[in-house]
């Protein structure tokens, strides 16, 4: 297979609409090596294509192409909070799309997450307890932001309500 009919095979995978595949994973269904992914999805990300890495794999959001309301959210919490405060989001029907911080060297810092449900926060937060990582919120003393994915902008509006009335939105 030539590089641009891999890419393409690529695209293919990772487009579908609950596509979530490792570099690793792709590597074996193509029979290549992983760098060769890695390598071709920056080519592709580099054409225009919007593909986001997520700890769980690659993906191509379909947010605004469904007609979803996307809106940000400010938040702050202990790291012992985490896993209610994603819960509360997701129960509530919402897709958290990534987290926000603003590093004081870096600027703006983003970490796609793309969880939609508690079996996807589980494996969230059991990779950031096996790996002893610590969550991007804690560069900030817990203040973040969150894009997340509603219905429209009244799921939204009611997301948020319920952030505030839990003590996790600012």
């Amino acid at each position: 297979m030539d590089a641009e009919s891999r890419r393409k095979q690529i695209l293919k995978i990772i487009s579908e609409p609950e596509a979530l595949i490792t570099a690793s994973m792709l590597a074996k269904t193509l029979n290549i090596s992983r760098q060769i992914i890695v390598g071709d999805i920056a080519l592709l990300r580099a054409q225009g294509y919007d593909i986001i890495a997520t700890a769980r794999g690659y993906m191509m959001p379909k947010y605004k192409e469904s007609g979803q309301y996307i809106g940000k959210v400010a938040c702050k919490h202990t790291p012992d909070n985490t896993t209610s405060e994603l819960n509360l989001i997701v129960d509530l029907g919402a897709t958290i799309v990534n987290i926000i911080v603003e590093h004081e060297l870096y600027g703006e810092i983003t970490g796609n997450l793309n969880l939609k449900s508690r079996e996807d926060i589980e494996a969230f937060m059991k990779k950031v307890d096996k790996m002893k990582i610590k969550l991007l919120s804690e560069l900030t003393f817990g203040i973040h932001l969150h894009t997340i994915a509603c219905q429209d902008k009244n799921h939204f509006d009611k997301v948020c309500k319920a952030l505030k009335e839990n003590k996790f939105a600012l």
